[in-house]
């Protein structure tokens, strides 16, 4: 018996541990993967995901950024961050930064994968393939297709267009310190500097979209010839539906409690905040608080996101960077508007 069990132990998991370590709860995490977690995506921590993660006590090393470039066809429009840095961080090195943050504050690790879960008005019981786990609260935050939204009736159908990701690293020099999204005719490529000699590319679209065709019509005067410095990774599909976040003691958090797409590359930030509500919301005993208080953290994100989502995918797709770069302060607004 804990007072609050994890399900999932990559980087929103083993931050809503840590959250509920530091507001003095007793909290083990159920993770069925072993050692160093790796993810396809961006890598890039906006401002407000650093602030947010430095007051967990977690200072992950990588490049710093200075802000986002949108580009297509020539067109360019820049901005730089206002109020701070961001910083490319491969996601090995943030799971390892939380991985110790958590070993440090006595969090408990469990080995294994939801299979069954129970809950009554004093607790929620999961059951591993070989032993039972009773928790007074469990937060669900096992990513994209998670276990527990499914396991309490909290899946949506997804609607749209599905999409991927795909990223790999490049060992070479990063030739910039701005984050690079390019908007291609089917697909968006981002470019995260991550290290002195590393840089990660991702890339956003439909199923089938042929990864190295993508990036070399996009950056093909950058990378030609250059070494992979990681395998190939996939992840998806990203849009995911919820119907709710909390369903009696059980909260969703991270992917798990909903997910648009990854075009304004804030996941993290996004699920660090969702975590520190739904922790607070715990400690406070008022569960349906945290339904409140997801809808407002998210709510930039998801307006904006599903915005951009809806005109990336319209006739109108070409103009989005002309327009960003015509329209500077209204450009520089939304993206200070995500970063915070």
């Amino acid at each position: 018996m804990t007072q609050l069990l994890v399900a999932g132990g990559g980087p929103i998991g083993l931050a809503a541990a840590i959250e509920a370590r530091l507001a003095g709860l007793d909290v083990a995490v159920i993770e069925q993967r072993h050692g160093t977690i790796d993810k396809a995506c961006g890598e890039g921590l906006m401002p407000g995901a650093l602030r947010a993660l430095n007051r967990l006590g977690v200072d992950p090393v990588g490049r710093d950024i200075r802000g986002i470039s949108y580009r297509r066809d020539g067109h360019r429009a820049d901005h730089p961050f206002a109020h701070g840095t961001a910083r490319g961080v491969r996601r090995p090195v943030l799971h390892v930064a939380l991985s110790r943050r958590a070993d440090e504050l006595g969090v408990e690790r469990i080995e294994g994968k939801v299979g069954l879960l129970s809950q009554d008005d004093e607790s929620v019981t999961v059951v591993l393939r070989d032993e039972a786990v009773r928790a007074n609260w469990l937060i669900g935050c096992d990513g994209l297709h998670s276990t527990v939204r499914d396991l309490v009736g909290l899946a949506s159908p997804p609607r749209g267009r599905r999409r991927f990701g795909l990223r790999r690293h490049f060992a070479i020099e990063p030739w910039s310190d701005f984050v690079e999204v390019h908007w291609t005719k089917d697909a968006e490529v981002y470019v995260t500097p991550v290290g002195d000699h590393n840089v990660g590319i991702a890339v956003l679209g439909a199923p089938g979209t042929d990864y190295d065709r993508t990036v070399s019509t996009a950056l093909a005067d950058r990378i030609d010839g250059a070494p992979h410095s990681s395998d190939l990774r996939g992840a998806g599909p990203l849009r995911q539906r919820t119907r709710a976040r909390t369903a009696g003691r059980v909260l969703l958090a991270g992917d798990a409690s909903g997910y648009v797409d990854a075009l304004t590359g804030e996941g993290i930030r996004v699920g660090l905040a969702q975590v520190a509500a739904a922790v607070r919301c715990i400690v406070a005993g008022d569960p349906q608080a945290y339904e409140r208080e997801w809808r407002t953290a998210t709510r930039d994100f998801r307006m904006l996101t599903s915005g951009l989502v809806a005109l990336g995918a319209s006739p109108a797709r070409r103009a989005i960077v002309p327009l960003a770069d015509s329209l500077p302060r209204t450009y520089g607004a939304i993206v200070e508007r995500l970063a915070r």
